[in-house]
């Protein structure tokens, strides 16, 4: 394993960018964001997805000159176009537009079709918080899931975030309507362990903590189990219909890699309009203590809420340890 400081990292992966072929000014926004998620632990959506992206550049399935371009505009709704541009760009786009939005009528929403896979859903949650609003955002992706009672991959895993702000300790949520990611699941075979639950089905289709299995049989257990499969129904239709673009089944067709052609949907709040900022801390922080005084299921292990972990990595000094051979692939990318 390489242990890389912060600076390293982002300017390693800038330069991978920069000859890809992106402008300066997206692949500083890239390289940022695909940093901090490696910082923030989160792999799989960092670093670990610098190859394939370029990997999409060269083949033509991200257009890494095409910019947001408006649909409609209904009050503090307005929907935009993505062009098949860079996920990253239109994500972070559209999250500034929606914060615009709010800060004009209270609540804003962007709505966004035809983009590219937005990397890690979390880094647009924490872009919000970190700047006083909060937020629901989720994607639908291309069919990379059995709904309930299938055998065969009909239904996204479409992520969705949430997040509450805080000064020094917002909520954010971040997860698939899968139990894991495919990244997770190829980030804890690479580490040699098992899932600490049941992550999806293995070739005999029984249940199975073993990423190699799962990836294999590319059978993701739902969240929640019919629940979750429910879920992922619902946010596939309405970043649909919101976007006006394309459902699971329809980005299926598009074959521009992963996420490419996808729907997205970004609504903020400002807290500021609704009760004031304090209020919004107070709610946070009596979440907060409630959860601590929980009694813990196993001793040691106090009850976290979401963001805490995130939030101790994000926010701490230390230096990121990251798998040699990603690294070694990137810095070739990069021309070192």
């Amino acid at each position: 394993m390489a242990n890389i400081d912060f600076e390293t990292l982002r300017s390693t992966i800038e330069r991978s960018l920069l000859k890809a072929g992106l402008k300066p000014a997206d692949a500083k926004t890239c390289a940022q964001i695909h940093a901090e998620s490696t910082r923030d632990g989160v792999h799989s959506h960092g670093i670990g997805r610098v190859p394939r992206f370029i990997e999409y550049v060269g083949k033509g399935w991200v257009d890494i000159d095409a910019k947001p371009s408006l649909v409609q505009r209904l009050g503090a709704i307005e929907v935009l176009d993505g062009g098949f541009g860079i996920g990253v760009v239109n994500a972070l786009h559209a999250t500034e537009r929606a914060m615009a939005l709010a800060r004009e009528h209270g609540m804003g929403l962007v709505a966004l079709r035809d983009t590219t896979h937005w990397m890690r859903g979390g880094s647009y949650g924490w872009h919000a918080v970190e700047q006083g609003f909060a937020t629901i955002m989720w994607t639908n992706t291309e069919s990379c899931m059995p709904a309930w009672g299938g055998a065969s991959q009909s239904i996204g895993n479409n992520p969705l975030v949430m997040a509450v702000p805080h000064n020094t300790g917002p909520l954010v949520l971040d997860m698939a309507m899968s139990q894991f990611s495919y990244g997770k699941l190829q980030t804890t075979q690479l580490k040699g362990e098992r899932l600490p639950v049941d992550g999806g089905f293995d070739e005999r289709g029984e249940l199975s903590r073993d990423p190699a299995a799962i990836a294999a049989t590319r059978r993701l257990l739902p969240t929640g189990y019919w629940k979750g499969s429910g879920l992922s129904i619902l946010l596939d239709a309405l970043a649909a219909l919101l976007a006006q673009g394309r459902p699971s089944h329809a980005i299926d067709k598009v074959q521009r890699g992963s996420g490419g052609g996808c729907s997205q949907v970004y609504m903020v709040f400002d807290p500021e309009q609704l009760g004031g900022r304090e209020a919004c801390d107070s709610i946070v922080e009596g979440i907060q203590s409630h959860l601590a005084a929980a009694t813990p299921a196993e001793p040691g292990r106090p009850v976290r809420w979401p963001g805490e972990s995130t939030a101790n990595q994000r926010y701490g000094e230390r230096s990121i340890v990251v798998d040699d051979m990603l690294w070694r692939s990137v810095c070739e990318l990069a021309g070192d």
